[in-house]
Formats: structure tokens, C-alpha cells, sequence
């Protein structure tokens, strides 16, 4: 007897599973997602983020340092899960960590951001040299657990600097 791979998939004969149970229909959940989609939407909550004034060039710099920093942290994730810890330490350091203030110009935008924003870049870049660190002792002992909190670290500062702050 011939059958096709869809055929058996449907007759549940592949790999000698069974077919699967016919759903029932729930009337009660029916109606309820009806009466969820009747509803008007909800109006977006208000952006409550503090706006902070930066001239278009820096405005766009430092919107190209952010772009930066999230393919930064998508090449350590990469080169974690190749477990290619000095590579990550290197990316860190050379793109987030303390050694990458000047690269960014830290100090020209710094002063048109208010105090809170500067500290979780401040301390975002601090992580990140820790990370770093962290990477690297990951690659002598195989541990790669306290550089993942490092990592979490660093992310968790641009995570509350977004929540807070948005750029005019």
C-alpha cells in the first residue's frame, strides 16, 4: 500500500502515534471571545517617559550608538552559544564596556541628559566591562552562569533607561 508522508501524518501511522482526539467546541468560550472583541479598544496608555532634548546631530549619533550597542549584545549572544567566551568578552569591552566610552562620545551627549539617564549609562557601561570579565573567567572554568547575570545586568540598565527616558 502506498501513502504519502501527509497521509500518514493524518492517519496518525508515523513513528506509531496515535491519532489525536477531536477537540470539542466550548460554546461558553465562543461567546466570550465575541463579547471580547465587541468591546471598543482600550486607548494606549500615555507615554509617561521623561523627554529629553538632544541637537539633531547628536539626536542621530547617539540613536546610531543605541542600534550600536543592541547588535553588540545580539553578536555576544551569538558567540555565547558558540561558546566563544573571549570573543564576547571582547565585543563587550570594545563596544559597551568602560573601553567604549570615548567611541560613543559619552561626554558630549552626557550633558544634555538628565541625571538619571547618565547614571544608567554609566552604569550600563559598568556591567558591561564586568560582563566582560565575567566572559572571560567563563572560558577558564566553563561556568557561563555569572557571566549571564553580568550580561542580564547590562541589558537591565537600558531596559530602565528606556522605560524612562525618550529622546526629542
Amino acid at each position: 500500500m502506498k501513502h504519502t508522508l501527509s497521509t500518514a501524518l493524518a492517519a496518525g501511522l508515523v513513528f506509531g502515534a496515535a491519532p489525536a482526539p477531536a477537540q470539542q467546541h466550548d460554546h461558553a468560550m465562543h461567546m466570550q471571545h465575541q463579547a471580547q472583541a465587541a468591546k471598543p479598544p482600550k486607548a494606549a496608555p500615555k507615554d509617561e517617559r521623561q523627554s529629553v532634548y538632544f541637537p539633531k546631530a547628536l539626536r542621530e549619533h547617539t540613536l546610531a550608538n543605541m542600534r550600536d550597542h543592541l547588535l553588540a549584545l545580539q553578536e555576544i549572544q551569538e558567540a555565547l552559544a558558540q561558546q566563544e567566551h573571549d570573543k564576547a568578552a571582547d565585543i563587550a569591552e570594545q563596544r559597551l564596556g568602560m573601553s567604549s566610552l570615548a567611541l560613543h562620545g559619552a561626554h558630549d551627549v552626557a550633558k544634555y541628559m538628565p541625571k538619571g539617564m547618565q547614571e544608567a549609562g554609566s552604569a550600563m557601561h559598568r556591567h558591561a566591562s564586568r560582563f566582560a570579565v565575567a566572559a572571560r573567567d567563563a572560558a577558564a572554568t566553563g561556568d557561563v552562569r555569572p557571566a549571564l547575570a553580568a550580561l542580564a545586568a547590562t541589558t537591565a540598565q537600558c531596559v530602565a533607561c528606556h522605560a524612562g527616558y525618550r529622546m526629542k
